[in-house]
């Protein structure tokens, strides 16, 4: 027995130590030494990502603002229901899809439509807004950039001095203007007070042509006759107010007359304040150092001066605001006041008085012959631009900073516009300054009735006025492919009537084609972000 455990007892021990150099890897068993022990611990179960509390749809007090007239008033419920009943509109969009002026992506914000439906005029679009997506381009190098607008590219800051050039200590003022001498280093070349026979302006190297007081282009011919005289302003031209003196200085062109301002995108004409050509002489809150531009024309217009209109021999017409004596008006719709292309309007704008003032650019009875297209008012005093009837059609226009409407149109304009951008000031434009504001000056039923189609807008508004959109005066309105975005405390949209009756108010009763009338207004594929959502 006792050899048996013995043997046994040699072999188990025989087998472990095996089994224990099997398991370390080595020949020797070895005591264990200092080391560590790895715990791998448990993967923690994720904590779920909380999901966004859903925001609110708008209401109707958000979305629209209630204005008394006559004691006629469209409550915000019949506001928004009329905005809801058009297509594809977003009531509650967020301001979170637009980054500055852009969209934040390049998918429409809601689904476009084809604006060329409305007409001829306008260009085949698929995206809401003036621009299609963060990485278009169609704004860039013609405009400047501010606070207010960034259009991004390479286009220079407003308050940069324009390009002018060099060498204007030798340069030679062309015929038909005025030395005026030296301004800083450029030399300055003065328009003529009144412009009677056909003047061309040349961009020559160092050379800027300089307003003093009212310039105008030709005489008043009347609501028809004769044709007057051209102004002729090359690319690249830079023409700047004269600050030497205290007479309020403008660019006017009479009925009759023209004005050919073709640019190009890499050499925009620009009109501006003479502070403009010193480095830090104006900054992104300067506005109101010139008057700006006034086109007249033989358009029809709503609005008559005693005497004119009906049954009078003379077409009705009308004085032009800001200054005196100086009419617009007539019969033909397709009047020719010339061609503005690529051309920047910076600083201007002057309040003569209540409801008497000079904007960025005015147009008074002009015609449909006329081509506008590419246009900045840039920090205008009062409107970017203001139409007083007319047929005018606008594309590719930006209104920058202005310190009261972006688009004021009224007196019976009928027209078009497409790709318009209104970006008030980034510190707020005054109060009661909207985007845009479309009226009949509560002549309701006046003939032509104002009428209008907007395309591919896109409206930032900043001033603590009741609305972007301001429709009143019995105007008719079709709106397709906008964006609007409204800080907190102002609504989107602001619809007055203030003439027949409670039950048949103006701006949104049915349609009638004996006063002209299309019915409400429309609203197709818009984008709202309103009151700061």
């Amino acid at each position: 027995m006792a050899s048996f455990k013995r043997y046994g007892l040699m072999f188990m021990t025989t087998a472990a130590t095996a089994a224990l150099s099997a398991c370390n890897g080595a020949d020797n068993v070895a005591s264990p030494g200092a080391g560590s022990v790895v715990i791998v611990a448990p993967t923690p179960t994720p904590t779920p990502t909380p999901t966004p509390a859903p925001v609110a749809d708008i209401t109707a007090a958000q979305f629209a603002a209630v204005t008394t007239v006559n004691s006629i008033s469209i409550t915000a419920d019949e506001q928004l229901a009329l905005v809801k009943a058009g297509t594809n509109n977003n009531v509650n969009g967020l301001s979170t899809a637009i980054s500055g002026l852009f969209p934040a992506t390049a998918t429409s914000l809601t689904a476009a439509l084809d604006p060329s439906s409305l007409g001829s005029f306008f260009t085949s679009t698929n995206y809401v807004g003036a621009l299609n997506g963060p990485s278009d381009t169609a704004f860039q190098q013609w405009t400047c950039n501010s606070t207010s607008a960034n259009f991004g590219g390479t286009g220079a800051n407003c308050t940069a001095v324009p390009a002018v050039g060099t060498g204007g200590s030798a340069a030679a003022c062309p015929a038909g203007t005025t030395d005026d001498g030296l301004v800083q280093t450029f030399r300055a070349c003065r328009l003529p007070a009144a412009i009677t026979t056909s003047l061309t302006l040349p961009k020559i190297a160092g050379v800027f042509y300089r307003l003093r007081g009212q310039t105008e282009v030709g005489t008043d011919l009347g609501a028809s006759g004769a044709a007057g005289v051209t102004l002729t302003i090359e690319p690249g031209v830079v023409i700047a107010a004269d600050s030497s003196e205290s007479t309020n200085d403008l660019l006017l062109v009479n009925r009759g007359s023209k004005i050919q301002a073709v640019g190009t995108r890499e050499a925009p004409i620009i009109f501006t304040s003479q502070q403009n050509l010193t480095s830090n002489g104006v900054s992104d809150a300067t506005q109101g150092q010139w008057g700006g531009i006034i086109l007249l024309g033989r358009a029809r217009t709503a609005v008559c001066a005693s005497g004119t209109g009906g049954s009078n021999p003379t077409p009705c017409q009308l004085a032009i605001e800001g200054v005196t004596g100086r009419f617009y008006g007539g019969t033909d719709d397709a009047d020719n006041s010339g061609q503005m292309s690529y051309v920047q309007i910076r600083y201007s704008g002057i309040a003569i008085s209540d409801g008497n003032e000079l904007q960025g650019l005015t147009l008074g009875g002009v015609g449909s012959g006329t081509v506008l297209d590419h246009i900045q008012s840039h920090n205008s005093a009062d409107d970017g631009i203001e139409i007083f009837g007319g047929a005018a059609n606008i594309k590719y226009i930006a209104v920058t900073g202005a310190d009261d409407d972006g688009f004021d149109v009224d007196n019976g304009w009928r027209g078009f516009m497409q790709f318009m951008i209104a970006a008030q000031k980034i510190s707020g434009a005054t109060a009661d300054s909207f985007s845009t504001e479309i009226d009949s000056n509560n002549a309701e039923d006046l003939l032509p009735r104002t009428w209008g189609r907007y395309a591919n807008f896109t409206f930032i508004q900043t001033a603590l006025a009741p609305a972007a959109i301001r429709l009143r005066g019995g105007a008719d309105m079709t709106f397709v492919n906008g964006i609007v975005k409204t800080p907190s405390n102002v609504a989107c949209v602001n619809l007055v009537a203030g003439e027949t009756s409670a039950t048949d108010r103006s701006t949104i009763r049915a349609k009638n084609d004996a006063l002209q009338d299309q019915g409400p207004p429309v609203f197709n594929s818009v984008f709202f972000a309103c009151n700061g959502r």
